[in-house]
């Protein structure tokens, strides 16, 4: 038996929705978790929580004033015991303006890497909308919800191609440029001081001759999902704007001190730990990088290794030996 087994036992309470619970906590996690003397114990949301317990930390990612108030009065009751994360500071992305606000904001220097966010605006009335030029953008535009709920309509966008396509929106809804990325992004996943990347297949890149070609608009869920959609773009399959298929095996990674400098600014500036960045490298700068949306509480099961990140990042929280632990 190992010497943390024989020690006391954390229990670390989850309040999650079903389809997310059954996503994260599968077998492989408990037994990873319990390996290294933590207890992962659901939180029944029906009942008041200030009744269920005792917890040494609680993760969740439910919504609501009703939650959020039982959060509130578990915690002035509790208050040695961590919530991650905090409901004002999730809240925040849930306003894709604001979400990428933060990295705006950031005062971070780099030797080689650039980064920012594509150039956005926020389309209020469709009557105050005239021009894409007023707008300081061009065709083709990513047109994205402004609420970003996690809700099957808040995935909704569409890639513009022409004034008539963005005539047919409905307000409100941002409007974000679109920049050649090569055809893939990259997904940061934030766990505390934890930092995984992986890479997944994107929007085909537009050329100016590709671009005379397409009319109105074309729809789609997410940007990294987009097998069916791209051949809408492309009749020749999923290629660069070199016209080379993509092999996602042969992209090369964004250095790994970059990513994690990036992390720790936006985790510290968010106030949160678990959650999620997509990265585009621009295919005119290999150096420059723009994050184009952030998640909170994000598919870590869909990250190889997911049980050990999840488990080290539980022990930094219960054990607060780590400055990056935001509570």
């Amino acid at each position: 038996m190992s010497t943390q087994s024989q020690c006391q036992r954390f229990r670390i309470g989850y309040a999650l929705a079903p389809k997310k619970g059954q996503s994260l906590i599968q077998p492989s996690l408990l037994t990873k978790a319990s390996e290294r003397g933590i207890d992962l114990i659901p939180i029944d949301p029906i009942k008041p929580l200030i009744e269920q317990g005792p917890f040494d930390c609680i993760v969740h990612k439910l919504y609501g004033p009703d939650w959020t108030r039982q959060l509130q009065q578990f915690s002035s009751q509790n208050p040695n015991v961590p919530i991650i994360d905090s409901p004002d500071s999730i809240e925040r992305l849930h306003n894709r303006i604001s979400m990428l606000e933060v990295v705006t904001q950031l005062k971070l220097h780099f030797d080689n890497e650039k980064f920012g966010v594509p150039n956005q605006v926020v389309v209020s009335e469709m009557k105050s909308l005239t021009s894409i030029e007023d707008l300081k953008l061009t065709f083709p535009v990513i047109a994205k919800p402004l609420v970003a709920d996690g809700s099957v309509k808040s995935h909704q966008m569409y890639l513009i191609f022409d004034s008539q396509g963005l005539e047919s929106m409905t307000a409100p809804f941002v409007l974000q440029e679109f920049v050649n990325h090569g055809g893939f992004i990259f997904k940061v996943y934030v766990a505390g001081m934890n930092v995984k990347c992986v890479k997944r297949k994107s929007l085909p890149d537009i050329s100016e001759e590709k671009l005379k070609s397409l009319k109105g608009f074309l729809p789609f869920s997410r940007i990294s999902n987009l097998i069916d959609n791209d051949k809408k773009v492309h009749d020749d399959g999923k290629k660069n704007s070199q016209g080379d298929e993509v092999d996602l095996e042969s992209v090369e990674m964004p250095s790994q001190s970059f990513l994690c400098e990036l992390a720790r600014g936006m985790r510290e500036a968010l106030g949160l730990n678990l959650f999620n960045f997509d990265v585009m490298r621009d295919a005119r700068d290999s150096n420059r990088y723009l994050i184009i949306d952030v998640n909170y509480f994000p598919g870590y099961a869909k990250m190889p290794g997911y049980e050990s990140i999840m488990t080290d990042f539980f022990l930094q929280v219960l054990n607060k030996s780590s400055v990056g632990v935001t509570e």
